[in-house]
């Protein structure tokens, strides 16, 4: 018989227990039967907070200590923002759900500046990705990207007190704090390539754990979970992680699945792009072919300097 309680393993944010309870209410609502608790845990990420987390490096920054709570039997399922999912996962522990994804691109929050065309000279730009940075640069390299991390509230009080011209956020996460109204200059993703997942959640657990698996299944997304499956092989032949300079979005119509992709450099002056289509069922060898191609078109070399040489 299923235990009658289920334990979710959380980040503390207010974003990431929105994430959580969200998914606890739908399990609820699923099977009445069941106990839904939340386990608050601090992961590396969170700890870190006075520096940019591309000089800290290193790949799971925000799922390490919760996958330790998976294996040792604190936490049951983990709920994650896909784009913080590093593509490998520790023995026993997999990605089971990807949830239908919300809107993937950023949005750029400005009071006086309705579009990146119509920043000024120089302007001063938030963002704490170096994803969204090298897209920036590309197209504005007069622009002065400073580092911006804190919370959702953090990050609008310092645009609200002058500190910069714009910052850039995710659509998804603006819109589950309540701020979708707000979102009045969402950027085309053509414009800027989302990270790899944004948007969708994912559903890990001990692969072992039939019970769970089972209860979760509903949440998964067939569509969503392909496009994913797609970028995130992307990002597994560029053994990149959340931190670096790769982007990629892929799209369902009908069976077929189409795959934009870009590596950068930090500054966005070697930007090297690439698209890739076929049918939905193989989503990661479409991945993969991108990320091939890129490699061989000057994607190598800007990677290399990136992890260091």
């Amino acid at each position: 018989m299923a235990p009658s309680s289920l334990t979710i393993g959380t980040r503390g944010s207010k974003l990431a227990l929105w994430q959580a309870n969200w998914v606890k209410e739908q399990l609820e609502r699923r099977h009445p039967e069941l106990s839904v608790e939340l386990a608050i845990i601090k992961t590396t990420g969170d700890k870190i907070t006075d520096v940019p987390l591309a000089q800290v490096g290193g790949k799971g920054l925000f799922v390490k200590e919760i996958e330790e709570a998976l294996l040792d039997g604190r936490a049951d399922l983990a709920v994650h923002s896909m784009k913080d999912v590093p593509t490998v996962f520790p023995e026993g522990l997999g990605l089971v759900v990807t949830t239908e994804r919300e809107d993937p691109r950023d949005a750029l929050l400005s009071p006086r500046y309705d579009s990146l065309e119509a920043l000024p000279q120089g302007a001063r730009v938030g963002t704490a990705s170096l994803r969204r940075q090298a897209q920036l640069l590309a197209r504005r390299p007069d622009l002065a990207i400073t580092p911006l991390r804190g919370n959702l509230d953090t990050r609008l009080k310092k645009l609200e007190a002058g500190e910069f011209d714009a910052i850039l956020l995710a659509c998804a996460g603006l819109s589950r704090l309540g701020w979708g109204a707000g979102i009045t200059h969402p950027i085309p993703v053509e414009t800027c390539l989302p990270a790899i997942g944004q948007g969708a959640l994912g559903l890990e657990c001990r692969l072992d754990d039939a019970a769970t698996r089972e209860r979760i299944a509903f949440l998964n997304h067939p569509e969503t979970a392909a496009a994913v499956a797609a970028e995130r092989a992307f990002l597994a032949r560029l053994e990149g992680g959340c931190q670096v300079p790769i982007a990629a979005h892929g799209r369902l119509a009908g069976d077929r699945l189409t795959l934009h992709g870009l590596v950068a450099d930090e500054r966005g002056r070697r930007v090297v792009r690439g698209r890739e289509e076929g049918a939905a069922v193989e989503a990661e060898a479409i991945g993969t072919r991108l990320a091939e191609r890129l490699l061989e078109q000057g994607a190598a070399p800007i990677l290399e300097e990136l992890y260091g040489g």
